[in-house]
C-alpha cells in the first residue's frame, strides 16, 4: 500500500477491510514530508540570524512573497493528484500517464515565464512589503537566485501529486526530507563558506535551496516514470480543464489569505501586544494546519480513487473515516493547546502581551476541532473535483468573516480574542457547508448517495 497500483481493484482494496489502519498508513508519511520544508526554512532563519537583522529581514519579506507564488500555483499538484487518482480507479493508466506528461510541461513553462516575468519587479514587491534600503536591496539577492529554482519547485510539487494519486506517500517523504537535509548541510557552507567556497551570505541561503529543489524535481520525475510512466500525447481539452482547476483554486486561496491578511491586519491596529500575542497564535495554527492537511492529502486520493472506479459508497466512507480522525485530532490539538498555554507564552510571547495572549489562545484552542473539518473536507472535495463548490464556500465564509472583523472595535481591551473569535466562525462556516456536500449532498454534489 505504500507505493503503485493497489492489487485486486476497487472492491479489493485494503481501505474496505481495515479502513482506519489504511488512512493512518497513508497519511503518516505525507505528514512527514509536509513537515520536512518547513524544517528547513526554520534552518535558513537560524542561520542568517547570525548575520544581522537585515540578512533576517530580508528573508522573511522574500519568503512572504515566494509564499505567495507557490500557493497561487499549488493547484498542479492538486489538480494531477486529483485526476492521477481517478484515472487509477478506473484503471485508465494511459490516462494517467498524460495528466502526468500534460502537469510536467505546465510546470515547467509556468515556472520559466513567471521567473523571468518577476524579474523587473522584485525590487516593487519588496517594497510593498515594507522593505526599504538595505533590507529591499538584500531581498532582491534572495529572490533572484531563487526564482532559478522555482521551475524546479513546481515540478517536484506537481510530481509529488502524482505519486500521491497513485497512493504512493513514501516517495514523496524521502525525497522530501532528502531534500530538506541536503539544503541545511548547504546552508553554513554556502553562506559563510568553507575552504574554496567564498562566503555568499543571502545568496549562498537562496542557491542552497534552489539547488536542492532541482535535485528533488528530477528525483521525482524519475519516480514518476519508472512507477507510472508519462504520456505526450497531450489533448487541449486536458490543460483548459487544468487550468480551469487553477481558476477556481487561485480564488479560493485568494480569498483564504485574504481573510489570514485581514486578521493580522486587525491584530496589529489593536497594538504593538495584540499584534506579538497574534504573531504567535498564527504560528502554532499554521503548525497545526500541518498535521490537519496529511488528513486532508490522504482523503483527495482515496476518494478520488473511488469515485473513478464508480464506488460512491466507498468515497462516501473515507469521508466518514476522515472526517472521524480530523476531529478526533482536533480535540487532541485543542487539549494540548489547554496545556501548553504557559510554556508557549513564555517561548513565544514578549511579558508584556501575555494577558492579551491568553484569552485569545483559549478561544483558538477550542476552535481546534472546528478547524480541523475544515482542513479535511477540503481535502474531500479536492477528491471529487467539486472546486467551484469549494470556491463559493470560501467567497461566503470570508465575505461574512472580512464583516466580523471589520466591524471590530481596535481600541477595546479584548480586541484580539474577538478576532480569533471571528476567525472560528470562519473556520466553523467553512466546516457546515464541507459536511453539507457530503451529508446529505444536495445538488450535484459528486457524493451524493
Amino acid at each position: 500500500m505504500s507505493s503503485g497500483r493497489p492489487t485486486g481493484g476497487p472492491d479489493a482494496h485494503p481501505f474496505l477491510s481495515h479502513p482506519h489502519r489504511t488512512l493512518v498508513a497513508l497519511a503518516w508519511p505525507v505528514l512527514l514530508s509536509l513537515v520536512a520544508e518547513p524544517l528547513a526554512g526554520v534552518a535558513d532563519t537560524a542561520f542568517l540570524a547570525r548575520l544581522g537583522p537585515v540578512e533576517l529581514a530580508a528573508l522573511g519579506v522574500a519568503t512572504t512573497l515566494l509564499s505567495g507564488v507557490f500557493w497561487i500555483f499549488s493547484f498542479l499538484g492538486i489538480g494531477a493528484q486529483t485526476e492521477v487518482a481517478r484515472a487509477l480507479g478506473a484503471d485508465r493508466l494511459e490516462r494517467a500517464r498524460q495528466t502526468s506528461g500534460l502537469v510536467f510541461l505546465l510546470s515547467l513553462g509556468i515556472g520559466v515565464v513567471v521567473a523571468l516575468a518577476s524579474l523587473p519587479a522584485l525590487a516593487g514587491a519588496a517594497r510593498l512589503l515594507g522593505a526599504e534600503g538595505p533590507i529591499e536591496e538584500t531581498a532582491v539577492v534572495y529572490l533572484q537566485v531563487r526564482l532559478i529554482g522555482l521551475p524546479g519547485s513546481l515540478l517536484m510539487a506537481a510530481s509529488f501529486g502524482v505519486l500521491r494519486g497513485l497512493l504512493d506517500m513514501r516517495t514523496p517523504l524521502w525525497i522530501a526530507a532528502t531534500v530538506s537535509a541536503l539544503n541545511v548541510a548547504l546552508d553554513p557552507v554556502l553562506i559563510f563558506g568553507l575552504g574554496p567556497v567564498p562566503p555568499l551570505g543571502v545568496a549562498g541561503a537562496a542557491w542552497a535551496t534552489a539547488a536542492t529543489q532541482w535535485l528533488g524535481a528530477v528525483w521525482a520525475v524519475t519516480a514518476v516514470r519508472r512507477k507510472l510512466g508519462m504520456s505526450w500525447q497531450l489533448r487541449f481539452a486536458d490543460a483548459t480543464r487544468l487550468l480551469a482547476v487553477g481558476r477556481d483554486l487561485f480564488l479560493r486561496t485568494g480569498l483564504l489569505l485574504l481573510f489570514l491578511f485581514l486578521a493580522t491586519r486587525t491584530a496589529t491596529r489593536a497594538g504593538a501586544n495584540a499584534g506579538a500575542a497574534h504573531q504567535a497564535l498564527r504560528q502554532i495554527w499554521l503548525l497545526t494546519a500541518l498535521l490537519l492537511d496529511a488528513y486532508a492529502a490522504t482523503a483527495q486520493s482515496l476518494v478520488g480513487y473511488f469515485l473513478g472506479a464508480t464506488r460512491v459508497r466507498f468515497a462516501r466512507r473515507v469521508a466518514k473515516v476522515a472526517c472521524v480522525w480530523a476531529l478526533g485530532t482536533g480535540f487532541v490539538l485543542m487539549l494540548a493547546m489547554l496545556l501548553t498555554e504557559d510554556p508557549v507564552a513564555r517561548l513565544l510571547v514578549p511579558p508584556s502581551a501575555r494577558e492579551t495572549f491568553a484569552a485569545a489562545w483559549w478561544i483558538a484552542a477550542l476552535a481546534q476541532p472546528i478547524n480541523a473539518l475544515s482542513f479535511v473536507t477540503d481535502g474531500i472535495h479536492w477528491g471529487t473535483g467539486d472546486y467551484r463548490y469549494l470556491r463559493n464556500g470560501m467567497f461566503l465564509a470570508t465575505g461574512l468573516g472580512a464583516l466580523g472583523l471589520l466591524v471590530i472595535d481596535t481600541r477595546v481591551d479584548g480586541a484580539l480574542a474577538l478576532v480569533w473569535a471571528v476567525t472560528a466562525g470562519w473556520a466553523a462556516l467553512r466546516s457546515v457547508v464541507g459536511l453539507l456536500r457530503i451529508w446529505p449532498g444536495p445538488g450535484s454534489s459528486p457524493l451524493r448517495s
